[in-house]
């Protein structure tokens, strides 16, 4: 999950590095920076323009210009500007100085409940909308660890790889969207129920160095001893990999329907054809079945920490 894994890792030293940074990305989960709306993005937009139209209305009944009003609530007049344009979304801070100084009453301070969806990208959105209806959720990766069980380092080592860059801003942006996409893997529950293929490939692949796998490696092993997560690993020495054809996921619903997900590249896709989610059904049966079993699959990632961050 970014999810340092956000989950502690073992051992003394790693635990408090691994809880302090996942408290400073919960913390850039609620307090983020302004961020530009996407144009492609009618959700995100329609949401901003009511609450810059509130805004407005707000701060010219008070009889404040763009700069007075501004230098109120310390920000710059630029930034109002746009805010009030529907073109930057509002930190919290910002609505709760604007309720503050324009005396709203709480009217302004409860549109962040409003922007806290639409701060991320819209396909990040959709998929937490997903994951949230979900009663069991499984996934095949063989590229990277899952997003749902990635540390916070392994996490920014994989959106830094990307060509072209991600400007530092939209790196913020994506880390933070998803820590608080990794919420929902919490052991102190029993739904939703997990269940992750890894490839060995994954394990091995030393994406940020030795001490950031090693990171990850410890996470994995806490995170698989959550009673609702099955964690297995599909070594390298099987001679017959179903999963060949890439990384996917399934989702089961509350309403009783299943759906599938799968991204490549640029492309995110959410499978809803009955007969392209039972493929990937019966393909997600078959590849469970060539792994290793999660005590095994335990075993085989303590062996990996042991054998490349010694």
């Amino acid at each position: 999950m970014v999810s340092g894994s956000v989950r502690a890792v073992r051992g003394d030293a790693a635990r408090r590095t691994t809880v302090g940074q996942l408290a400073a990305w919960r913390k850039a989960v609620d307090c983020v920076d302004d961020w530009d709306v996407g144009l492609e993005d009618d959700e995100a937009g329609a949401v901003m323009r009511t609450v810059a139209r509130q805004l407005k209305l707000w701060r010219e009944s008070a009889g404040l210009t763009q700069a007075e009003f501004g230098a109120a609530i310390g920000y710059g007049e630029e930034l109002v500007s746009s805010v009030e344009r529907g073109r930057r979304i509002p930190r919290p801070e910002y609505l709760d100085r604007a309720d503050e100084i324009l005396s709203a009453g709480g009217r302004l301070a409860a549109l962040k409940e409003d922007l806290a969806e639409v701060r991320y990208p819209k396909k990040v959105r959709d998929l937490k909308k997903l994951e949230a209806e979900a009663i069991e959720l499984g996934a095949y990766n063989n590229s990277v660890i899952h997003g749902l069980l990635q540390t916070v380092e392994y996490a920014t080592s994989v959106f830094s790889a990307r060509r072209p860059p991600f400007s530092a801003d939209e790196l913020e942006q994506r880390l933070a969207a998803r820590v608080s996409r990794q919420r929902i893997v919490d052991g102190t529950v029993a739904r939703p129920f997990f269940s992750f293929v890894q490839c060995e490939s994954t394990l091995r692949r030393p994406i940020g160095g030795n001490m950031v796998m090693r990171r990850q490696l410890e996470s994995l092993l806490e995170i698989a001893e959550f009673p609702n997560v099955d964690l297995q690993v599909l070594p390298l020495s099987r001679e017959v990999n179903s999963g060949l054809a890439g990384s996917f996921r399934l989702l089961r619903l509350k309403d009783g329907g299943t759906i599938g997900h799968v991204e490549v590249q640029h492309i995110s896709r959410v499978i809803t054809d009955p007969k392209e989610v039972q493929l990937l059904d019966m393909r997600y049966g078959t590849i469970r079945a060539q792994a290793l079993d999660p005590r095994e699959s335990t075993a085989f990632i303590e062996k990996v920490l042991g054998e490349t961050c010694p």
